[in-house]
């Protein structure tokens, strides 16, 4: 197949990418390798998929609607993999803007593009803050999630209803995929785990928000990934059994899903630095701190729909997976214990 994928040069954009093109598709890879953190991570991510004959890299900002039209209608992709967007949810309280030139101008111009030009499945990224204020553990795709947190949150559910629209209008088949809290090799240096071997191993104090008692569904890469792949092989299709007497939020009358993708079993923030920990053989300081603006206390994924409909559900130990990513943080920084 040929398939676009959005954010190519991102953490889990470059690594569906490689598992794709390891697999024998042809990807076209988009980035505008925007600075929101270190670009030659981005660049040597990058370096790993132009190895494979089957890539080809453009950079680009899904912003720029001409450049997305001219893109689409030139290589005419069977399917996308939609994963850029502005993440983090602190840096959306200090940088609003930027989140509704990537997240929503963005994906209506990746909605037009697989509109108009006959894509069979439109894969993209949610998140697990779309849930917000919802307190009903474990998050289930079929609860509501009216009440967003954060802006960031709120351009996530915006999308899942832009991508309803268009698969009701144009029959075109949409899936999103709310990703809770993903780790490993090749990670964001913005999000925790970075930070924290960072921090602990240059002996400065690591900030521990909500005092400890966050709980995060923790994923590995490889089992997003996994999954990323199995639902983008089958395009999402019409729940005859819908009803708008009881509306089910995750499918409709229209081609359109929602999954959570997630490990199904959270771990407390304290357990999993302690894990980190014995990985480094150093302890970490902690800097103890409230609860920040826009997170929420715990994220907890109900996974049983991916599991019933794709025979599939996260699996990695988070002792393997922290070991994994610590190896490789080593190897990538030049680190010597």
């Amino acid at each position: 197949m040929k398939i676009l994928v959005t954010g190519a040069a991102g953490f889990i954009g470059a690594a569906i990418s490689k598992r794709l093109l390891e697999r024998g598709d042809d990807v076209i890879g988009i980035d505008n390798l925007n600075d929101y953190y270190d670009v030659n991570l981005k660049l040597a991510r990058l370096d790993e998929l132009k190895s494979y004959q089957n890539f080809k890299f453009i950079k680009l900002d899904i912003a720029d609607k001409e450049a997305m039209q001219e893109l689409f209608l030139v290589e005419k992709f069977q399917k996308v993999m939609h994963l850029a967007a502005q993440a983090g949810v602190r840096y959306s309280i200090t940088n609003p803007h930027a989140y509704i030139d990537s997240n929503i101008i963005g994906f209506m111009n990746v909605l037009e593009g697989c509109r108009y030009n006959q894509v069979e499945h439109l894969a993209y990224a949610s998140s697990s803050s779309v849930y917000g204020a919802n307190t009903n553990i474990p998050f289930s795709t079929h609860d509501n999630v009216d009440h967003p947190v954060s802006l960031y949150a709120a351009t996530k559910k915006s999308n899942e209803l832009m991508a309803h629209t268009y698969s009701h209008l144009y029959n075109l088949p949409t899936t999103g995929l709310r990703f809770f809290t993903v780790y490993g090799p090749w990670g964001r240096p913005d999000m925790s785990p970075i930070i924290f071997v960072q921090n602990i191993l240059a002996g400065k104090a690591i900030n521990v928000f909500n005092y400890g008692n966050h709980r995060r569904d923790f994923t590995y890469i490889d089992d997003i990934v996994e999954g990323l792949v199995r639902i983008i092989d089958n395009p999402a299709e019409k729940n005859p059994n819908w009803t708008g007497e009881n509306p089910d939020p995750s499918s409709s009358l229209a081609p359109y899903r929602i999954y959570n993708i997630g490990s199904n079993n959270p771990v407390h923030l304290l357990s999993f630095i302690e894990t980190i920990e014995k990985c480094l053989g150093k302890e970490a300081i902690k800097n103890l701190l409230p609860l920040q603006p826009g997170d929420v206390p715990d994220t907890y994924a109900d996974v049983s729909d991916l599991e019933k409909d794709f025979g599939y559900k996260p699996a990695t130990p988070l002792e393997i997976g922290i070991e994994n990513f610590v190896k490789w943080y080593k190897d990538f920084y030049g680190i010597v214990l």
